[in-house]
């Protein structure tokens, strides 16, 4: 990494910290290497491991690691010496010849020079039977004047808090000072790379370094540590820690020194207690109004993190236990019970984790479901097949009945259009991919009202905008096209409920219900209300999201960069259906998906506006929580997204029309059309 801008002279006066900390940040003209060059020799020693997540406590003492003998106030081993104390010892005799004030400032110009980049033995591993998914990289194309401050030998006893607003420091010098205590803010800065807090007056550390996972180097010497934070274990990508010159519990120095920074990082992670549970998410109603003849039902969308994705290298900042998809699937199955939701839409779950887990496990509460892999999974084996994600949409038995379903490959329909063909983009940009919707039509068993719930799973790549606003437009006009089929679909027949199918028992007594109404007719394609939810990995300034909301987007839309999609970039992009995001009533979530690279809301549950209203939201993540979880998954949140709910009512159509079933051989214009009751 490179560390930017020159530093100037520095003020002497110490009255106002805040004025003193700004007066630091001057400028440098040249980007610089991330460490002094006297430490970067050290790094060979230190493995870049690539563990995960969670933990709360405030300090790592679980008593396995207690030290049961008296702390001794200087770091010296009985044991013979280690390569890794060797290398504690030579970093702390470089840190303390830095005694000169703004030290690291001073001879930036040196490090910029000799500082060369090295793996330790610990390198992140690739792990059998995983796949690195697309991850979203943070930060890109941000300027700023300067990514480094020294605030070194000023004689501090306090961080100003206005520092805590250059969130975009990567490297932090406060060594040679007189803190002895460093407040929460500090894991407000998730970029630093680097940190020096050596030579202060420091006996704990507050959990919220855990938040600084991008941190390659800690440190912390010639303090008066005793014990250290389990949330240190989110730093995953940490290669040198500094703990010489403290009085450190025996366990963790000996860690240290035998194992090294990768292993004590490992342990606190792997062993620390959990953290006290978010609070609930609150239930945000929007219309309180009484239902009348509204019929209301509840969609649940969550992109549950394939387990084949979910590798130590991209989620280290997770435990193994949290990233273990036995367990994450309990927790998974729990919420999707807790939230009873009329429908179910489930991306990123594989082949083998639908047949034997969720169908079965859901069949207990009634609900029954549809499922479609990516398209890779044509090309391999059953084996290898098996573990191809896709999408999964459940609905409640006793409350539908699917009619038809599709599914939508993008791929396959874009080179099948003929206004597409000889288009290259199209052959190395959209084909490639191998992304899908799925589409559910289905009919309310007692009111005959009839609705499409679609679940899709967008291209992740943020660099291929185009890719996904194409298939955007792909999957509108199909659903156009299926809609016009749907509104001429026939009446069902037969609509009751085999009575034990929801697992009444045979002695029980039947409830007492209103028999079903008919089928409802629709004179127009647009009039079927339509849901569209999932993983759009899009935000509210994309162009996906400003054709789903505004019916249009231009040929000359930034985000297809000039490139030539047949139709769709010669004439521009339509579709006729009425679409809003249900969570753009209360601003659209600060975030559906949560990492350290990434935070921000890339998941949608759409709604046609002309046949549905939404009456209640699900609310966003505990705040307070969030600010000492670096990112999912973690613990209580078993995959990198949140889920969505959105509670809908039908609007009460003012001349509804009814569609009786055809039961004879009278005449029926639709009756030569089949129908599926699933």
């Amino acid at each position: 990494m490179n560390m930017s801008k020159q530093f100037g002279q520095q003020q002497q006066s110490q009255q106002n910290l805040q004025s003193h900390h700004q007066s630091q940040a001057h400028s440098q003209q040249q980007q610089q290497q991330s460490h002094h060059a006297q430490h970067q020799h050290h790094h060979d020693a230190f493995a870049s491991h690539s563990h995960n997540l969670s933990s709360s406590t405030p300090h790592f003492t679980p008593s396995h690691m207690q030290s049961q003998t008296p702390l001794s106030t200087h770091s010296q081993l009985s044991k013979p010496t280690s390569e890794h104390w060797q290398e504690q010892q030579r970093l702390a005799q470089v840190s303390r010849e830095a005694t000169q004030p703004h030290y690291y400032a001073r001879n930036a110009h040196v490090a910029s020079r000799q500082a060369i980049a090295q793996l330790g033995p610990g390198a992140k591993k690739t792990e059998e039977n995983k796949e690195e998914r697309g991850r979203r990289m943070p930060y890109h194309d941000e300027k700023h004047p300067f990514t480094a401050i020294d605030f070194g030998g000023q004689g501090l006893r306090a961080l100003a808090n206005n520092l805590f607003k250059y969130y975009f420091l990567e490297k932090l010098y406060v060594n040679q000072n007189k803190l002895n205590w460093l407040v929460p803010e500090i894991g407000m800065l998730r970029r630093l790379t680097f940190l020096d807090l050596s030579q202060n007056d420091l006996s704990s550390i507050p959990p919220e370094i855990g938040m600084l996972t991008n941190l390659r180097t800690l440190l912390l010497i010639d303090n008066n540590l005793v014990d250290l934070p389990s949330e240190l274990g989110y730093l995953y990508q940490l290669e040198t820690l500094g703990l010489e010159g403290n009085p450190l519990n025996e366990n963790i120095k000996d860690i240290i020194a035998e194992s090294g920074t990768g292993e004590l990082i490992r342990t606190l992670r792997e062993h620390a207690q959990g953290p006290e549970p978010p609070n609930e998410r609150d239930w945000i109603v929007l219309d309180e109004a009484p239902t009348g003849e509204q019929e209301r039902f509840m969609v649940y969308s969550h992109n549950i993190l394939c387990d084949k994705y979910t590798t130590e290298a991209q989620y280290g900042y997770a435990p193994s236990h949290a990233l273990l998809w036995e367990n994450r699937r309990e927790v998974l199955l729990g919420e999707i019970r807790q939230r009873r939701a009329d429908i179910i839409c489930l991306q990123e779950i594989d082949a083998e984790s639908f047949n034997e887990y969720f169908r079965p496990q859901l069949a207990h509460d009634d609900y029954r479901g549809m499922f479609w892999q990516k398209s890779r999974a044509h090309t391999m084996s059953e084996k290898n097949a098996k573990l191809v994600d896709g999408c999964a949409t459940f609905y409640n038995n006793t409350k539908y009945i699917l009619l038809d379903k599709q599914v939508v490959e993008f791929g396959r329909t874009a080179i099948n259009r003929p206004d597409m063909k000889g288009e290259h983009d199209i052959f190395n940009r959209v084909m490639t991919r191998d992304d899908i919707a799925t589409v559910a039509f289905l009919e309310s068993r007692q009111t005959g009202a009839r609705q499409m719930v679609v679940n899709l799973h967008l291209f992740w790549d943020p660099q291929f905008k185009d890719v996904k606003v194409v298939q955007v437009a792909i999957l509108l006009e199909q659903l156009n096209r299926l809609s016009r089929e749907y509104a001429k679909w026939p009446a069902l027949k037969d609509k009751e409920l085999f009575r034990y199918a929801n697992g009444d028992e045979v002695d029980e007594e039947p409830v007492e219900k209103a028999p079903p109404a008919p089928s409802q007719e629709y004179a127009s394609n647009t009039d079927i209300p339509l849901i569209i939810c999932g993983d759009f990995n899009s935000t509210s300034e994309s162009g996906v999201y400003d054709l789903l909301a505004h019916g249009s987007l231009s040929s000359s839309h930034d985000d297809l960069a000039g490139r030539k999609y047949g139709n769709f970039t010669k004439e521009g992009m339509t579709h006729p259906f009425s679409l809003k995001s249900s969570y753009s009533h209360i601003g659209e979530l600060e975030f559906t998906n949560y990492t350290p690279t990434f935070v921000g809301c890339i998941d949608y549950i759409w709604y046609s506006t002309n046949s549905l209203n939404v009456t209640g939201l699900l609310g966003e993540i505990d705040k307070q929580y969030l600010s000492r979880v670096p990112g999912f998954p973690h613990i209580y949140h078993p995959s990198d997204h949140i889920a969505l709910v959105a509670e809908f009512a039908v609007k009460v159509r003012k001349e509804s029309k009814r569609s009786e079933a055809d039961f004879g051989h009278g005449s029926n214009d639709h009756r030569h059309r089949p129908y599926r009751c699933l």
